[in-house]
């Protein structure tokens, strides 16, 4: 079997308010998303056209609205449910890796990044 095509989205930006302290609910943070979105490319390329491929801007603008929404206390929720709402509003995607990162997270000791990475495909 081929290795599938991915299109690839990384450092989508938005101020969320997920976490389990009162002030992450409150005050929001930045979260970060990357996406490989996996997909065959083969029709889009024969024939140029957008609608045979992943619109990764609307991609872009769905994962920037799941940041921006309901309050989740884990960012492992904020990945499954990103990565679900991916494959039902992309139905060209077969498959799915989001990684959230939570660079701000609330944690006593010097660290560079906390992220959650899922994978979730149609089969």
């Amino acid at each position: 079997m081929n290795r599938p095509d991915t299109i690839t989205l990384t450092g989508i930006t938005a101020i969320g308010y997920h976490g389990v302290f009162g002030h992450e609910k409150r005050d929001g943070q930045p979260f970060v998303v990357d996406a490989v979105l996996h997909t065959d490319v083969s029709a889009a390329a024969a024939t140029d056209d957008l609608a045979k491929t992943a619109d990764y801007g609307a991609v872009a603008e769905t994962i920037a609205g799941l940041i921006r929404g309901k309050s989740f206390d884990l960012i492992e929720t904020l990945a499954v449910r990103t990565a679900e709402a991916i494959l039902a509003g992309f139905p060209v995607i077969s498959a799915v890796e989001v990684r959230v990162h939570k660079p701000k997270a609330p944690i006593q000791v010097p660290f560079g990044d906390v992220e959650i990475n899922v994978f979730r495909s149609r089969t």
